[in-house]
């Protein structure tokens, strides 16, 4: 049954995809000349053609999701469904603040004209405090206890809930972020797992919703400035904005484990780097021939545009199983 709201869905969507693709097209020349992308010195040789490539292009979604965001709220508030807005609120108020995030953290970078902006430390401890903000606003507002609902029922994690929460959280936002790492592949799969969100949340929760399309029509968007050979890079400000808009929807559907189905992509290219490292540490030996994942892939000869379009199906094809779990 299709939902009552389905309309203003695609009315967030349009709205979102028409105000990025204009900002992006007056933020590409302005970039160009005052936010080239320092190239990271130990990927891919090939990636050094794409110094010069204009960065923070996440300015453009953050903008457009903040805007027709703010107006789902106002939709929500004025049909009398206040809980809905108050969360999607909270929602895109975490989002943003990891925006100013990677907006700081890509100024650094910019700045220092190399691939390092802040030091990991000074990131987590900002995003752990974003977080932290993020969970108690839930907690006082909104009520959240310290339950997780699955399909087969619910679990109590009591005092680990917590932990195990931001956890997700920061962990989502980073992983994002990881991911932003060939043409195309942070905003492809940040639209497949709206997609999924979508439909995980249809007829049940309006405000995931609203997040869901805005994701959709500001991935898709940047993606015709970002898909191989990239006009324009997201940047932290935007891999952050998309890890956390989506982490925050899966605390609104009651169950932040969702993020490790419908985000298989984020675990995976997060798992890497961790293994990577770790085995190096152990061994002095690599397990992949580069990390994140999709680095070893361009290295055993996959495309960019190959990498993006798997991620994209194996995203897609997951969210069935969200929703054995999790419906």
């Amino acid at each position: 049954m299709k939902d009552a709201n389905f309309l203003y869905y695609l009315l967030a969507f349009a709205l979102t995809f028409l105000i990025t693709v204009i900002l992006e097209r007056r933020l590409i020349p302005i970039l160009k000349a005052t936010a080239a992308q320092p190239i990271y010195t130990e990927g891919p040789d090939w990636h050094m053609k794409k110094s010069g490539t204009p960065t923070m292009g996440g300015i453009g979604f953050l903008i457009s999701c903040a805007v027709s965001l703010i107006l789902a709220a106002s939709y929500l508030l004025f049909k009398g469904e206040s809980y809905f807005a108050l969360s999607l609120i909270i929602s895109l108020c975490y989002a943003m603040m990891n925006s100013f995030i990677g907006i700081i953290d890509d100024r650094a970078k910019i700045r220092k004209k190399e691939n390092a902006g802040l030091s990991p430390i000074e990131k987590l401890m900002l995003q752990a405090i974003a977080a932290t903000m993020f969970l108690l606003a839930r907690n006082i507002l909104l009520g959240d206890g310290t339950t997780v609902y699955f399909s087969t029922g619910t679990l109590d994690l009591g005092m680990l809930y917590y932990p195990i929460a931001l956890l997700m959280l920061l962990g989502t936002v980073n992983c994002a972020n990881l991911t932003d790492g060939v043409d195309g592949i942070a905003s492809g799969v940040a639209f497949a797992i709206g997609l999924s969100l979508a439909y995980l949340s249809l007829n049940s929760n309006s405000e995931v919703e609203f997040i869901s399309f805005a994701i959709m029509g500001a991935a898709i968007a940047f993606l015709i400035f970002n898909i191989h050979p990239a006009k324009i890079f997201m940047g932290d400000t935007g891999s952050l904005l998309f890890g956390s808009l989506i982490a925050a929807a899966c605390f609104s559907l009651g169950n932040m484990l969702i993020i490790l189905v419908v985000g298989i992509i984020y675990v995976i290219e997060g798992l890497s780097v961790v293994l990577q490292v770790a085995a190096f540490k152990m061994t002095g030996k690599r397990i992949f021939r580069m990390a994140p994942f999709h680095h070893h892939l361009e290295k055993c000869g996959w495309s960019e545009n190959k990498i993006v379009i798997w991620a994209i199906i194996v995203t897609v094809l997951l969210s069935a199983f969200a929703d054995f779990l999790f419906l």
